[in-house]
């Protein structure tokens, strides 16, 4: 079974942008979210990928991920009834971890989230300058969540 174990984090300025190696826009719609299961098509033009994601516990989840055609992927994410997510990923090396940086586009502007991924949830990583506050235990900040109810619309503090 596949387990993802990433930390989320709001980035604090631009000081990342001179460290970003690598950058790529991503479009990303919702299949199914039930609250426990989500099922995310995802593309980059020239790469797609179908996701399954189960229920987290703490900082884990299970993930399976799957390589599809992209064109497949074009016509799938025309069934995700508007739940759409896009994005510019930048990565970020910091220390021996590679940093996504999230750029956020469409409904979502004007939100940066810094993610990393871990082998264990207690691992040690160099927290960059950057950073600022941790945001994984925050129900709005998931990209299945965004694609519901978008940055843009958020009027207050207010959890979803």
């Amino acid at each position: 079974m596949g387990v993802e174990t990433e930390r989320k984090f709001l980035v604090d300025g631009d000081a990342w942008r001179g460290e970003a190696r690598a950058r790529r826009a991503l479009r990303q719609g919702y299949l199914a979210i039930d609250g426990k299961t989500t099922v995310r098509v995802r593309t980059d033009g020239v790469s797609a990928w179908l996701t399954v994601k189960g229920a987290n516990t703490g900082l884990s989840r299970p993930e399976f991920e799957y390589a599809v055609p992209v064109r497949d992927a074009d016509e799938l994410l025309g069934l995700c009834a508007g739940r759409l997510v896009e994005k510019i990923r930048h990565h970020v090396p910091v220390g021996e971890k590679l940093w996504e940086v999230d750029e956020f586009t469409g409904a979502n502007q004007g939100l940066v989230v810094a993610e990393l991924e871990l082998a264990d949830p207690d691992e040690d990583f160099v927290r960059p300058e950057w950073l600022g506050p941790e945001v994984s235990g925050d129900p709005r900040y998931l990209n299945a969540n965004l694609s519901v109810r978008p940055y843009a619309a958020w009027t207050d503090g207010s959890s979803l």
